[in-house]
């Protein structure tokens, strides 16, 4: 009996479709060993050029120490904004400066570029976020555990570095998370870009609480809010 032609039609359609679908998988494959080769790679440079940075600090200090002076670091470039209070009592100018930082609810943290504006900014609104200079281990841990992504004017979780390079690949030539990293630590061309990519964070209560009495002073009269300096670290610590 002969075949219909309708059937033999669907036939050769499923089967370019299964051919093109296996062709796809192929590439796929392809391009994502070259990529696992490329951040394999990438994530070495930056991890020499962090060890590297590391010893010429401790040199300098040492240098330093020999012969009778202080060594000064230079100043850091990043901040890490975290909100501690919410809506309640807040001015005008203050709820302006938050929203341009995205610190739009309590816990939410962001990173942010230091310069002259953004550093009086910041002091606008000391009584309702504290922040510091993080480290290179705190902002991989923001990202790898409480990282999201803006793609699309959605709230995407990065669970691939594939994610990341849909976001900013084309525009910035960031691929991976080490690449994202990188871009946040040094504070480099593309820090807006990629800072703007990352949604902003949303952490929890840290491990035993504020305290209430304490909350509303400034740091350094032993309360939560304003300048912190490196104690950020710990915080954040705390909070993810």
């Amino acid at each position: 009996m002969k075949c219909p032609e309708s059937v033999l039609k669907k036939q050769a359609t499923q089967a370019k479709i299964a051919d093109m679908a296996k062709a796809d998988c192929a590439a796929y494959k392809k391009k994502k060993q070259a990529n696992k080769k490329e951040f394999i790679a990438n994530a070495a440079k930056y991890e020499a050029e962090y060890e590297a940075e590391s010893k010429d600090a401790i040199a300098n200090r040492r240098a330093a120490k020999v012969n009778g002076g202080f060594y000064v670091p230079p100043e850091p470039k990043l901040a890490l904004v975290i909100r501690i209070r919410g809506i309640i009592g807040v001015s005008p100018k203050a709820k302006k400066v938050m929203q341009l930082f995205r610190l739009r609810q309590i816990h939410n943290a962001t990173f942010v570029r230091l310069n002259e504006a953004t550093i009086r900014m910041l002091r606008l609104i000391e009584p309702y976020v504290t922040y510091g200079h993080p480290t290179r281990a705190t902002i991989e841990k923001l990202i790898y555990k409480r990282g999201f992504a803006k793609l699309n004017k959605s709230r995407i979780p990065i669970s691939e570095n594939a994610v990341i390079e849909d976001g900013l690949g084309e525009k910035t030539g960031i691929k991976c998370c080490a690449d994202l990293v990188h871009e946040i630590y040094t504070v480099g061309p593309n820090f807006k870009a990629a800072n703007n990519f990352l949604w902003p964070f949303k952490l929890s209560s840290p491990n035993g609480g504020f305290s209430s009495k304490t909350k509303l002073l400034h740091f350094l009269e032993g309360g939560e809010a304003g300048a912190r300096g490196e104690e950020i670290n710990s915080l954040a610590k705390r909070m993810l």
